[in-house]
């Protein structure tokens, strides 16, 4: 028997979460003196209120190692292979929460992956490898592809201001600056786990060409690729966005997710990104 645990990061639909009976653990996002878990107590457009009304910038924290035993503790008593399936360690406390919780059942099988990777290629991942189970894989075989398919995972982005990413660490301040002054849109990508700027570009609308032009020249042609749009409060944008890859992909659709607040937190609405993975890592 195999389980798969997941965290609020990734995205995952709540019918996915049903479907595959994944359990989703929550981030938590504090306004002030307030904690709240993001899909339990607060979401999305509760969030984006509170983050309009609010003086300061929300701060997020991983779930504490707390959250998970108590999901250990109900699958671990079958004997299954839990497999933990979370964000770049680079950007997220998450995976070493899953780690510490672990510790605590010296005698289960519990793999915690690091996907180096957020958002829908995560959601993707954990989709796969629930497939995988469903198809009858063995765990070894499970982590295996795992562990092949997260070098090949990519995401492009853009923000309407590097504000959030700055405050909050993510990215150097000079260059918050320097996007503001000059009102440069700078494509942001997530390298090794981390946010770092790809290119600039003048315009929203040159920056969004140039991310179709990165997913038509590094996508995989097939259905390996795995393409997703992610958007902060911009359903528009993102609608008209993906239409265009499903033409250059010659696909019916295209998954659009929203951002979950807990990366909202840390790049500000108008979030407009591209996900997808490669043939081979580039």
């Amino acid at each position: 028997m195999i389980k798969i645990i997941t965290d609020t990061t990734s995205g995952l639909s709540l019918e996915a979460s049903k479907r595959y009976q994944i359990p989703v653990i929550p981030q938590i996002i504090n306004f002030g003196n307030q904690s709240f878990y993001e899909g339990i107590n607060i979401d999305n457009p509760t969030f984006m209120r509170m983050l309009k009304e609010s003086k300061d910038l929300p701060k997020t924290a991983a779930p504490p190692p707390e959250l998970f035993i108590q999901e250990f503790k109900k699958l671990a008593p079958s004997g299954a292979t839990i497999f933990c399936i979370h964000p770049s360690a680079e950007i997220s406390g998450t995976v070493r929460s899953a780690m510490m919780a672990a510790k605590e059942f010296p005698n289960s099988d519990i793999r915690v992956i690091d996907t180096r990777t957020i958002g829908s290629p995560l959601s993707t991942l954990v989709q796969l490898a629930a497939e995988w189970v469903i198809s009858g894989e063995y765990a070894d075989v499970i982590e295996k592809k795992l562990i092949q398919m997260i070098p090949r995972s990519r995401i492009y982005f853009l923000v309407d201001t590097l504000e959030y990413l700055a405050k909050g660490g993510r990215i150097g301040g000079a260059t918050a600056l320097l996007g503001s002054v000059l009102k440069i849109k700078p494509i942001l990508v997530l390298t090794e786990g981390r946010v770092d700027q790809f290119e600039k570009e003048r315009t929203q609308k040159h920056a969004i060409l140039r991310l179709i032009d990165l997913v038509k020249s590094q996508a995989s042609r097939n259905d390996d690729a795995y393409i997703s749009v992610m958007h902060a409060a911009i359903p528009e944008l993102a609608e008209e966005f993906a239409n265009t890859l499903c033409n250059e992909f010659n696909l019916k659709s295209i998954p659009i997710l929203d951002v979950p607040p807990a990366i909202i937190a840390h790049g500000g609405p108008g979030i407009l990104a591209a996900a997808f993975f490669t043939d081979v890592q580039l």
